[in-house]
C-alpha cells in the first residue's frame, strides 16, 4: 500500500512539474513584451488571470519554452532507453537540434527524412504538427544550435557569453530523471543542458539551482522533510560549492536572498498584488536567467499553497512573462502535484495530451533500474524508432 501511495505521489509530482510549467508559459505568453499599463488596459486591473485563446489554434498556446522543455525530456528518455556511456547532455543537445528543425523546416520535409542519423531525427516529437509553429524562439538558441559541433563539456566550451533565460526555462525534465546520479551530478547536468546554448555562468548556474530544487521536491531524501525555503538555500549552497570561485555566484546569491526575504515578509502580512509587483521589480524583469530564477522563486515561495495565485503573480509584470510563469509552474507544479492544479488550467491548453504523455514516460523511466526495461510497442516506437506512437 505504501509503495502504491509513493508511486501515485511521484507520478503526480512529475506530471505537475511538466504541466505546471506549460500552464505558466501559456498564461504568460500573450503578455510577453507588454508593459504593466498595457496588461491592465487589456485584461483589467488584476491583469491576465485566465488563458487567452489563440484565434487559429482555439486554445491557449505554448511558446518555445514548453516546446524546448518537451525536447529536453525526449532527449533524456532516449538516453534512458539506450543507457550508453554518453552523458545525458549529449542526447539532450541532439534533441535541441531536432527542435531547431521544427523552427526552420516543414513537417512534411522532416517526416520524409530518416530518423536517428548524423543529420538528426532523434525525437518522436518531430511528428507533432503543433511543434512546428514559431513562438518567439530565442535568437541565442537559434544561433547556438546552428553550430554543427557537439561537445562533451558545454560549461567549459562556452559557446557564447549569453546569460539569457533561454536555458533555465527548459531544463526542468533533468530534475525528474532518477538515474543521472547524486544531487551534484543532477545539478551539473542541468547546467550542461543550459550551456548548450547559453555560455555565461549565470546562464547555466541558475539552471543547476532550479533542477536541484525540483529534484529535492520530487525525490526527497529518505527520512527528511525539507521546507521549500530549506531546499532553496541548499540549492544555492550546493551551486556555490560546484562553481566555487565563479564571479557570477555573488549576483545569483543576492537575487536568491531577495526572493527568500521578500517572500517571507509578504507571507507574514498577506501582501497585495501591488506589493508582489514591487517585489518582482526589485529582482528585475526576467530577461536574464538570474532574474527569471529570482522572480520564479519569489512567486513560488510567496504563494506556495496556491498554484493559481503564483501563476498570476508570475506573469503580470513587465518582462519575460512566459518564462517566469513557466519556471514558477515547474517548481510549484512539482511541489503541489498535478491533481492540485485548478481545472481551469487543464482545459484548452495546447498539447496537453503530449505534455502528460511525456510526463508519464518520465515517470516510467524513474521507476526502473534495468538496462532495457521497456518492451512495449509504444516505447520502442518512440525511443528506438524515434516515431510518434498512435494507437
Amino acid at each position: 500500500m505504501e509503495n502504491k501511495k509513493a508511486d501515485r505521489r511521484l507520478r503526480d509530482a512529475i506530471r505537475g512539474c511538466l504541466f505546471g510549467g506549460a500552464v505558466g508559459d501559456a498564461l504568460g505568453y500573450p503578455a510577453e513584451f507588454m508593459r504593466e499599463k498595457e496588461i491592465t488596459a487589456e485584461y483589467g486591473p488584476d491583469g491576465i488571470t485566465a488563458y487567452e485563446r489563440d484565434p487559429l489554434a482555439r486554445k491557449a498556446v505554448i511558446s518555445d519554452d514548453t516546446q524546448m522543455t518537451l525536447f529536453t525530456a525526449n532527449g533524456l528518455l532516449v538516453w534512458e532507453t539506450e543507457r550508453s556511456a554518453a552523458s545525458p547532455r549529449q542526447y539532450v543537445a541532439r534533441a535541441y537540434r531536432d527542435w531547431l528543425m521544427t523552427q526552420e523546416s516543414s513537417l512534411r520535409a522532416v517526416q520524409a527524412s530518416e530518423r536517428n542519423t548524423a543529420k538528426g531525427g532523434y525525437s518522436w516529437l518531430l511528428d507533432v504538427p503543433e511543434l512546428y509553429h514559431r513562438r518567439a524562439p530565442g535568437i541565442t538558441c537559434l544561433s547556438a544550435l546552428g553550430d554543427s559541433e557537439y561537445y562533451d563539456d558545454y560549461v567549459k566550451e562556452k559557446v557564447n557569453q549569453s546569460k539569457g533565460c533561454g536555458g533555465i526555462m527548459r531544463v526542468a525534465p533533468i530534475a525528474l530523471d532518477h538515474h543521472i546520479g547524486g544531487i551534484e551530478e543532477v545539478d551539473m547536468e542541468g547546467a550542461q543542458a543550459a550551456a548548450v546554448t547559453h555560455g555565461h555562468s549565470l546562464g547555466y548556474m541558475t539552471s543547476a539551482v532550479l533542477v536541484h530544487i525540483i529534484h529535492r521536491i520530487v525525490y526527497p531524501p529518505e527520512g527528511t522533510q525539507m521546507t521549500l525555503e530549506e531546499i532553496v538555500r541548499e540549492a544555492r549552497d550546493t551551486a556555490a560549492k560546484i562553481f566555487a570561485g565563479d564571479p557570477g555566484l555573488l549576483k545569483m546569491s543576492q537575487v536568491i536572498e531577495i526572493a527568500l526575504e521578500q517572500a517571507r515578509k509578504s507571507r507574514e502580512k498577506e501582501s497585495t498584488r501591488e506589493e508582489d509587483l514591487n517585489n518582482i521589480h526589485r529582482i528585475g524583469e526576467g530577461w536574464v536567467a538570474e532574474e527569471t530564477l529570482g522572480i520564479s522563486l519569489y512567486c513560488a515561495l510567496r504563494h506556495q499553497d496556491d498554484f493559481s495565485a503564483a501563476m498570476i503573480a508570475a506573469v503580470n509584470h513587465r518582462g519575460d512573462s512566459d518564462s517566469t510563469g513557466a519556471v514558477t509552474g515547474n517548481i510549484l507544479g512539482a511541489l503541489l502535484g498535478y491533481e492540485a492544479i485548478d481545472e481551469k488550467w487543464k482545459k484548452e491548453l495546447e498539447l496537453a495530451d503530449v505534455i502528460l504523455e511525456m510526463a508519464d514516460d518520465l515517470y516510467l523511466a524513474a521507476g526502473t533500474q534495468e538496462k532495457e526495461p521497456y518492451h512495449t510497442r509504444a516505447w520502442k516506437k518512440k525511443y528506438v524508432e524515434m516515431r510518434r506512437y498512435e494507437k
